[in-house]
């Protein structure tokens, strides 16, 4: 049975949340939906918080690095932040080089929603308006979260009164390594190890390639012979650094990979989108979701942000993003992109996260 509890609201505003059960506890952050800690058992029954979250939470107003925070309205990137809708361009912020990514300046990672406690979990949401940061339609939010068993679940929800677009995904970073707090010193490594020797498998045939910019163009790869094909188990760090042009192009694993298998949420884990497995610890996480793509991301400029949660910035390397979601610039690359969303149609995307431990 999963606790819901309400711990506190600071001074600005931000409220924050406990979930609990036998398997997994977690604190959630009103502002942005950010999933701040969360913690679970190793093989030899330790428990240790896997994700990365800043000390003070309002620090992400200065980071971009949208640790686990709701990233929208559209996440990833926008080719030279414009697009067309019903004949009529329109032109978003460069926060990313020559491209738009997350959203924007004042993404949604960015808002204090108002947030509900339910059974098993919480329901927060915001509203967003017409032309904020650039797109079209007034926008009602809902973030679902549910906390059963070993599976934590997310549903993310939009609707619009204008046909306007959305790619919404949470953007938590995991270390399955864990912490140890007693050994770790002030100048040390906060985790007990970077993300190289975590073991990856995406049932992902071909990835989209990626500019220099880290911007998807319309260009695909098939995985088999490459360092992408994670379709069976293999190191994040054993071929990371490999002379290939598209680790050059992202400064390592940065890329959308296209699912070729995406079963039911009944099915079981071992038919999982994604599967993230640390053999150290044992800790494994299983990503079931009904999206078309995870985007891999390797925490290649993470280094130089806002302090991270035992008082140090994280450095690169220092955490692994799965983010579940539709495709990097679709909207200029696929014929009917599944980021437009018409005007009182109801969107909802979901992504399961099953933990346990090998």
């Amino acid at each position: 049975m999963t606790q819901v509890k309400k711990i506190r609201t600071d001074a600005n505003g931000i409220d924050f949340f406990s979930l609990e059960n036998d398997y997994v506890h977690m604190t959630i952050a009103s502002l942005g939906c950010r999933i701040m800690t969360l913690e679970t058992e190793d093989k030899m029954g330790h428990w240790d918080d896997i994700v990365l979250a800043h000390r003070d939470v309002s620090d992400c107003h200065f980071d971009g690095s949208m640790l686990g925070a709701v990233v929208g309205r559209v996440a990833n990137r926008i080719g030279q932040g414009v697009f067309c809708l019903n004949g009529k361009e329109y032109r978003l912020a460069l926060n990313c080089g020559p491209n738009h990514i997350h959203g924007g300046k004042n993404g949604f990672d960015q808002k204090n929603f108002n947030v509900k406690m339910v059974e098993e979990g919480l329901d927060l949401h915001c509203h967003s308006d017409h032309m904020e940061e650039g797109y079209p339609g007034n926008m009602e939010v809902t973030v679902s979260y549910r906390l059963r068993g070993r599976t934590f679940s997310m549903e993310l929800q939009a609707v619009s009164d204008q046909e306007t677009l959305v790619n919404l995904t949470n953007h938590s970073y995991f270390n399955l390594s864990g912490r140890n707090p007693l050994a770790w010193k002030e100048g040390q490594e906060a985790f007990q190890e970077k993300i190289y020797d975590h073991q990856l498998k995406i049932a992902a045939d071909r990835i989209a390639c990626v500019d220099q910019t880290g911007l998807p163009h319309g260009d695909f790869l098939g995985v088999e012979g490459s360092p992408f094909d994670f379709r069976d188990f293999h190191s994040l760090g054993q071929r990371i650094g490999q002379d290939h042009v598209q680790l050059k192009n992202a400064g390592g694993y940065d890329h959308p990979y296209m699912l070729s298998s995406r079963a039911g949420f009944e099915s079981g884990v071992e038919r999982a989108a994604a599967q993230l497995w640390h053999p150290g610890s044992g800790r494994r996480i299983s990503f079931l979701t009904d999206c078309p793509v995870i985007q891999l991301y390797t925490a290649n400029f993470l280094a130089g942000g806002r302090p991270g949660k035992h008082g140090r910035p994280y450095r690169n390397r220092d955490g692994v993003a799965l983010e579940c979601q539709y495709l990097s610039n679709s909207i200029q690359i696929e014929k009917d992109s599944p980021m437009i969303l018409k005007a009182g149609e109801k969107r909802i995307v979901r992504t399961d996260w099953v933990f346990d431990i090998l």
